[in-house]
C-alpha cells in the first residue's frame, strides 16, 4: 500500500484528497501546518507527500527545503497562484511537480500515478553502466545515490542526483533540454525546459567552485547540456 503525505491548512481540501487517495487503496496521512508537516515527514516513510505552498508557520517552501536535507521523497507542490515564479520556485527548492489551484482531483491521481510509476520503473531498472565513477574528485555511486566533491558529501536532491548520473555515465554526450526533460522526468510531465535550467544551475551550484566557470557539468550553447569527462 502507497503512503502519502497530504499538507493543506484548508481541512475541506484535505478531506477530499484524503477520499479520493483512500478510494485508490493509498493510506493517507494528513497535516495542516508547515511544523506538523515536517515532523510527520522525518517520523514517517512516504511515497509521496502533496504539498501546499501557503501554510501557517513555515511556508511550503520552506519544509520542501528542509525535507530535502534528508530525503528525496518525492513532492508535489500546490499552489493557489497560477504565475509561473511560484512554480518555478517550487522547483528551486527540491519539489518535483507542482499543481495549480483549483484543480481536478483526477489531475492530482494521475500525477501522483505518474511519479510513483516513474519511480518504480527507477527502482526496477537494471543499469547497464558502471554503478560507480570518479572524475576530478567528483565521486557518484549509483547504488547508495551519493555524490562526494574532494572527499565531502554534497546533498543532492532526487531530481538533480538522475541530472548528474545521466550526464557523468554519458561523458561528452550533449543532452537537449528536452532530452533530460523526457528522460529524468519523464514524457508524461508538464514542466517545460526551465525546469531543466533550475535543476542544472542548482546542481552546478553544490558540485562546482565556480558555478560561472562549471568544471563538470557544461553547457553547449544552442544545443544543452553534457558533462566533461
Amino acid at each position: 500500500m502507497k503512503k502519502v503525505l497530504v499538507v493543506d491548512d484548508e481541512k475541506l481540501i484535505v478531506k477530499g484528497i484524503k477520499f479520493s487517495l483512500e478510494q485508490d487503496e493509498m493510506q493517507v496521512d494528513c497535516a495542516y501546518d508547515g511544523e506538523e508537516a515536517l515532523e510527520k515527514a522525518k517520523e514517517n516513510s512516504y511515497d509521496i507527500i502533496l504539498l501546499d505552498v501557503m501554510l501557517p508557520g513555515l511556508s511550503g517552501f520552506e519544509v520542501c527545503q528542509a525535507i530535502r536535507e534528508f530525503s528525496d521523497v518525492p513532492v508535489i507542490m500546490l499552489t493557489a497562484k497560477g504565475d509561473d515564479m511560484d512554480k518555478i520556485l517550487g522547483l528551486e527548492y527540491g519539489a518535483d511537480d507542482y499543481i495549480t489551484k483549483p484543480f481536478n482531483i483526477l489531475e492530482v491521481k494521475a500525477r501522483i500515478k505518474a511519479i510513483m510509476r516513474r519511480a518504480a520503473h527507477h527502482d526496477a531498472a537494471v543499469p547497464e553502466s558502471p554503478k560507480a565513477a570518479e572524475y576530478r574528485g567528483l565521486k557518484i555511486d549509483s547504488d547508495s545515490r551519493r555524490v562526494h566533491i574532494h572527499g565531502k558529501e554534497v546533498n543532492l536532491t532526487a531530481k538533480e542526483f538522475d541530472l548528474l548520473e545521466l550526464l557523468v555515465f554519458h561523458p561528452n554526450k550533449v543532452y537537449s533540454r528536452e532530452d533530460l526533460l523526457n528522460t529524468v522526468w519523464g514524457y508524461d510531465y508538464p514542466g517545460d525546459a526551465r525546469t531543466v535550467d533550475v535543476h542544472i544551475r542548482r546542481l552546478r551550484e553544490k558540485i562546482e567552485v565556480n558555478p560561472g566557470v562549471p568544471d563538470y557539468v557544461h553547457t553547449k550553447w544552442g544545443v544543452g547540456y553534457y558533462f566533461q569527462g
